[in-house]
């Protein structure tokens, strides 16, 4: 019983963590969006920012 509710506990603690990374990264795309909009001239460096920062917030919660 013991090790049963440890496991669940674990589970939910990955999917909570896996679900935060999920928001985070819609919310950057949308601001990402939006600033491609406002000056469509900073697309290249804004598209390099977006990936690196993308790539961290999704390695957080395997980490």
């Amino acid at each position: 019983m013991e090790q049963a509710l440890l496991v669940i506990a674990a589970a939910i603690m990955m999917g909570l963590g896996a679900v935060g990374a999920a928001i985070g990264i819609g919310v950057l795309g949308g601001r990402f969006l939006e600033g491609a909009a406002r000056q469509p001239e900073l697309i290249p460096m804004l598209r390099t920012q977006f990936f690196i920062v993308m790539g961290l917030t999704d390695a957080v919660p395997m980490i």
